[in-house]
């Protein structure tokens, strides 16, 4: 990614999980915001080392959140987490991961970079690239990095997670109308 902004990093290939990137949902009534979980397999060092690098530029950074000290990371709440210990999911086994967010949409786009504007090409279990930054929050005695969601490119599909994806079709084709006259 860029040079300049050393708390910014592109991904290589990531699963998205708990994919709300076309339309802002509001958590416990805060402001709504698009999210998105992205598993990052622990084989793939080189996005993890940038996430690393990314977070340490991002604690730097908010030195002055921090009362003008560099708190060291254990003393910090921090976005990247162990999919083996933090999640009892299979999607999250032997991969890292981090949860990301945003107030603004993020542009989602394809492998041809044009825009993809129907949100059921784009989901939970697909893979794609994710551009992310980091930054300091110190909140309410609550101190520590967050992930903020830029934008996604689509790679290629993979298998839905959270249920799985059944048409309309599927779920009621086989209904004829007599069935249907039975059900009243």
């Amino acid at each position: 990614m860029s040079a300049t902004n050393p708390t910014r990093v592109g991904t290589s290939e990531v699963r998205l999980s708990y994919a709300n990137i076309f339309e802002a949902k509001s958590i416990q009534g805060g402001k709504p915001k698009y999210s998105v979980s992205l598993i990052i397999p622990k084989p793939d060092t080189e996005t993890l080392a940038k996430i690393e690098r990314a977070i340490d530029a991002a604690i730097d950074a908010g030195i002055g959140k921090f009362g003008g000290k560099r708190l060291n990371k254990a003393a910090l709440k921090l976005p990247l987490c162990d999919g083996d210990i933090e999640r009892d999911d299979e999607a999250y086994a032997h991969a890292m991961f981090v949860n990301a967010n945003s107030t603004t949409p993020p542009q989602v786009v394809g492998t041809d970079l044009q825009p993809i504007l129907d949100a059921g090409e784009v989901y939970s279990g697909c893979y794609a690239r994710v551009s992310i930054s980091f930054y300091a929050f110190n909140t309410n005695g609550n101190r520590g990095i967050v992930c903020g969601l830029g934008n996604i490119q689509k790679l290629r599909d993979g298998e839905p997670l959270g249920g799985n994806r059944i048409s309309a079709e599927a779920d009621f084709g086989g209904f004829t109308t007599a069935a249907a006259d039975f059900l009243h």
